[in-house]
């Protein structure tokens, strides 16, 4: 995922490290993903709805499903969000569930580079969401 000024910098990262993702399924929002798509196709990207149409949305509900491992958002902090809200509830559902987040080149380089990118099952991680929430999931409502 990437803010419309992020997204050449999105893809030349990853041209740059295509080979930490070449057995990974990548799941992009729209715009994004096809930018990708042309930057290194012999990657598995799927191209979703474009964020401000519902992308983030979608990936915000495959990171409820447990479908993703890692969210990938290089965001712009200097221009205004028409879907602002959108983008929070991702960034929120992410923090949730526990998943790494790269929100700039620096971050994405030290996660790749870590040893759990390629075997996320040994990371030590927070208690699952049942677990973690579990009095919030448990409250009585008057």
């Amino acid at each position: 995922v990437a803010h419309d000024r992020m997204k050449t910098e999105l893809c030349e990262w990853v041209v740059k490290n295509k080979n930490q993702f070449k057995d990974r399924k990548i799941v992009a929002t729209g715009t994004t993903g096809k930018l990708l798509l042309s930057h290194v196709p012999n990657l598995d990207i799927t191209a979703l709805k474009s964020g401000p149409l519902g992308g983030d949305q979608q990936i915000g509900a495959m990171i409820a499903e447990g479908m993703l491992d890692a969210l990938f958002f290089f965001q712009d902090p200097m221009t205004p969000q028409p879907h602002d809200s959108d983008i929070k509830a991702l960034v929120r559902l992410a923090t949730v569930y526990d998943i790494p987040i790269a929100c700039n080149p620096s971050t994405a380089n030290f996660l790749i580079s870590s040893p759990y990118f390629d075997q996320p099952e040994l990371a030590p991680g927070g208690d699952p969401v049942a677990e973690q929430f579990q009095d919030y999931l448990q409250r009585e409502i008057d």
